[in-house]
């Protein structure tokens, strides 16, 4: 407790308090970070030396949910927390990305950042307390970095711009956007909308910057003087610069001959053979080199691509900087699936399946917000085979999970509600081939799946990445439209944009230098929305429209709404009434919990079906008046006349002189029992209720 500080500041008109020297002191760094109710405890530590034959940065970072932050325990047999949670998973993505880029190259100790959820109110959000956290946790540790961070979310709520939104302004809010940066430029963006368009999704980026500058200003300037310890010098991993000089000579013109073919496959098929030249030239010379030689020729390869597309404006695939990858799609592939669509772009392939279930087939949530199901569930899977790999299939990771978050969250502000269409809903995306941007390739698949099935969504959403180009002497910057693989891989950002014709509905960003400035996000954005309203028209030549009808396989659902106090009537003793209906007409009926009356029918035989149940439903909650007319079964006969059953339970008598304008001198000569009839109430009172035969249906 000697070590004890605290700090105050303002983010977004809350005090946020920040805590270090009192918790996990043998951490490298470690800090309590609060604001309200709600506290993130982040810890960061390093190994003592760099991780045998690792030839990338390892590092971890792991978001958790401590469901006693919220007053809850576990569900499950074990009642402790598990596996992470998708919100987990995705929010551990959200802190990594940021920090990641900050750490020196050729560091290859593992890193590891922990941050826990500790106690959350509804109000704040512990996601940018624990971004905030792990910049400070690092900034103030012994291990290099060149941080510090800062994180917020921006809202646009009533056409203001908030930071960190309350639960009331996140219901409101038309963006809900995570950023993320330096004092001096945006690292991380990640966001979802409502269709909103360029300058307003500029503007939160703008506006959530200036406070991400005062964050950094002050951890900078007041946490890490006062409490930070002295980073360690560590040997990083280098190319010796004879080695490199070496390789750079030999392998100049062979490298030239490996990309200058457009064809991808014919490339690497170059690049291996002209590796393998390399290799066994310099076998001899620099015998425990292999890594180093195949990192100078990674390096020297990644300049000349960059050079040819910086200075030529050539691209690997012989594009121009804003053209978009060759585009083929198909509908209804797959017979028996309520929707389906293949979208091809490039050597870019997703197969997407559409299917709709009952609301009852949402997806049950364990978290800690206040949500507790989603109706609609996007997945994305990555096979092995999609990239030519020997690899079995496996659990989804952080990647799938991140993706189908991604393409989820542009496709929900299009979807119907629930009201007018009570379905829930799932998309899988299962990538056939991949050579980037198959996420936003999913975006496009998952929009012709969701039409194809009938799915009535207020505009189509497509989706494009974006690269970028920069010389980090000059700032000169070139931004690629549709990028492909090795464009991701040696090229500097991957900047995703979704959206309709109206507006952005997704964004996500992710860089591998230290910062991009406003300039580069605007021209991004705007190029974007070019190469989106393209692919848009591609899609549409093939799903001009929402199909007007369901799949023949799709349940048939109806909701419907009765007064709650009939809800017992409905469902009867133990029951009774409402199987019997689902019996009889081969539905099954659901009531929302919320006690509203509302509910709804649904059948995977025809609609007819539905519209029966839902009849009879209505009839039973139905307080009958004089004049109203049912379709009812006779059940008993008397002398003097025939009961009819309107509805279950209910019943009323058709008089013997009520069953036609004639005489009857029988009854069973009009009716018998088991006869569907058409009756009208002609009079309540207190012995029962009085009817009228009006047509005698079989």
């Amino acid at each position: 407790m000697n070590n004890y500080k605290q700090f105050s500041f303002q983010v977004g008109g809350r005090e946020v308090v920040v805590e270090t020297g009192k918790y996990a002191e043998q951490a490298n760094g470690a800090c309590l970070v609060r604001c309200g109710e709600t506290a993130v405890m982040v810890s960061v530590c390093m190994s003592a030396a760099p991780r045998e034959g690792m030839d990338f940065f390892p590092l971890q970072v792991d978001y958790e949910e401590k469901m006693y932050s919220v007053g809850k325990i576990p569900g499950g047999f074990k009642k402790r927390e598990g596996r992470a949670s998708d919100k987990a998973i995705l929010t551990s993505r959200l802190i990594d990305r940021p920090l990641r880029p900050l750490f020196p190259k050729g560091l290859f100790n593992d890193v590891v950042v922990i941050a826990q959820a500790m106690s959350v109110e509804p109000d704040v959000s512990p996601e940018p307390l624990a971004m905030i956290g792990s910049s400070i946790a690092l900034a103030i540790s012994d291990i290099p970095w060149a941080g510090p961070t800062g994180s917020v979310v921006v809202g646009l709520v009533d056409g203001k711009y908030v930071i960190n939104p309350d639960l009331a302004q996140r219901e409101k809010s038309r963006i809900h956007l995570n950023l993320a940066g330096t004092k001096d430029a945006i690292l991380m963006i990640e966001a979802g909308a409502d269709e909103v368009t360029n300058d307003e999704m500029v503007g939160a980026i703008t506006f959530g910057f200036e406070e991400i500058k005062k964050i950094c200003r002050f951890i900078e300037d007041t946490i890490v003087p006062a409490v930070g310890k002295t980073k360690k010098e560590i040997e990083l991993y280098h190319i010796p610069e004879e080695l490199d000089k070496a390789v750079r000579a030999y392998a100049d013109k062979k490298i030239d001959w490996a990309i200058e073919t457009f064809d991808r496959q014919e490339r690497e098929v170059r690049q291996n053979e002209a590796e393998a030249e390399v290799l066994a030239h310099f076998a001899d010379i620099y015998p425990d080199n292999t890594r180093e030689i195949k990192d100078s020729l990674y390096y020297l390869t990644k300049e000349k691509v960059r050079a040819k597309i910086f200075d030529k404006g050539i691209r690997p695939d012989g594009r121009g900087l804003k053209d978009v990858r060759p585009i083929w799609c198909e509908r209804s592939v797959l017979p028996r699936v309520h929707g389906s669509a293949v979208f091809t772009r490039g050597q870019t392939q997703t197969l997407t399946s559409c299917t709709l279930g009952m609301l009852t087939d949402a997806q049950k949530l364990e978290g800690l917000d206040e949500e507790t199901s989603k109706r609609y569930m996007h997945h994305y899977n990555f096979p092995g085979y999609c990239t030519g790999e020997a690899k079995a299939l496996r659990s989804p990771g952080r990647r799938e999970i991140g993706h189908g978050a991604l393409a989820e969250r542009a496709l929900i502000p299009v979807l119907p509600d629930e009201n007018s269409f009570p379905y829930a809903i799932r998309v899988v995306n299962d990538i056939m081939s991949s050579n980037g941007s198959s996420s936003m390739a999913s975006v496009c698949g998952s929009t012709m799946a969701l039409m194809d099935a009938g799915v009535p969504i207020k505009a189509p959403v497509a989706g494009v990445a974006m690269g970028l180009i920069k010389n980090q002497e000059t700032g000169a910057f070139k931004v690629l439209t549709d990028i492909q693989g090795l464009e991701d891989f040696l090229g500097d950002m991957d900047f995703k944009v979704a959206g309709t014709v109206n507006g952005i509905t997704a964004i996500q960003m992710d860089i591998k230098i230290k910062g991009i400035s406003e300039e580069i996000m605007h021209t991004a954005i705007n190029q974007a929305n070019e190469g989106r309203q393209f692919i848009l028209s591609k899609m549409l030549e093939v799903v001009p429209e929402v199909s007007p009808e369901l799949s023949q396989y799709a349940p048939k659902i109806l909701f419907f709404e009765i007064n709650p106090d009939k809800i017992g009537d409905v469902i009867g003793k133990q029951g009774c009434v409402i199987k019997k209906i689902m019996e009889e007409t081969g539905t099954e009926i659901e009531f929302n919990s919320d006690d509203s009356g509302r509910g709804y029918v649904s059948t995977v035989g025809p609609i007819e079906n539905a519209e029966k149940a839902k009849a009879i439903i209505l009839n039973i909650a139905h307080d009958p008046e004089v004049g109203d007319m049912f379709v009812g079964t006779v059940v008993r006969i008397m002398n003097f006349g025939a009961f009819v059953e309107f509805a279950p339970g209910k019943d009323g008598m058709i008089h013997i002189s009520k069953l036609s304008d004639k005489r009857v001198e029988k009854v069973e000569d009009v009716v018998k029992i088991g006869d569907v009839v058409k009756v009208e109430i002609i009079k309540i009172g207190d012995k029962g209720i009085d009817l009228k035969l009006l047509e005698k249906l079989s």
